[in-house]
């Protein structure tokens, strides 16, 4: 099977996750990554990533790779549609067992949004979450192994990614979007 370009920023991230973990030098990682970006199959990627992925965790298989850690993913949802939330001098909060699809997307004027990804199951590997954040907050908690990319501009306001620690094969969740005069936090907390 051909892999994609959101399969090898997996692998990508879980190289530098093993190089920050000390489990690669800088020579293998860096061979590794020039491999890993041309790739053209999910065994070129595994060949690349077979010593740094543990075993699965009761039997969850999480894209060509297996997690030990990470939330589950499901595949079988059909739609390929946006979420869109939006809160306006008020609030939203989507939390508890949801499925989260590929592309979500976000508008928070004057209020507060919060995203709860800990008891969600995931639809995709790389989930494009994209924000318009003014004079208000988005919170987004994700749980312990799901890593997150901050790709927001940030106009008089700020975003800030802290306490993550991906885990191989885990999914990525991919901040996209605009933050002005308010802010935009992403951080790991532990399942309740």
């Amino acid at each position: 099977m051909r892999a994609g370009d959101s399969d090898r920023a997996i692998v990508s991230d879980l190289l530098s996750a093993a190089y920050a973990e000390g489990r690669l030098t800088r020579d293998e990682h860096d061979s590794r990554l020039a491999q890993a970006l041309e790739a053209k199959t999910f065994d070129d990627l595994r060949s690349l990533t077979v010593d740094l992925v543990p075993g699965t965790n009761q039997g969850r298989a999480v894209g060509a790779f297996s997690s030990a850690a990470g939330p589950a993913v499901d595949r079988s949802p059909s739609s390929q549609d946006a979420e869109t939330t939006f809160a306006v001098f008020g609030g939203v909060e989507r939390s508890g067992n949801w499925m989260v699809r590929r592309h979500v997307s976000n508008l928070t004027l004057f209020g507060g949004t919060k995203f709860d990804f800990r008891d969600a199951t995931f639809t995709s590997d790389v989930v494009e979450l994209t924000v318009f954040c003014a004079f208000g907050g988005v919170e987004i908690l994700v749980p312990e192994g799901v890593n997150v990319r901050n790709e927001t501009l940030a106009l008089f306001g700020g975003t800030e990614v802290k306490k993550i620690s991906p885990a191989p094969g885990a999914p990525t969740i991919v901040l996209k979007g605009v933050v002005m005069f308010g802010g935009v936090e992403a951080k790991c907390k532990r399942a309740r």
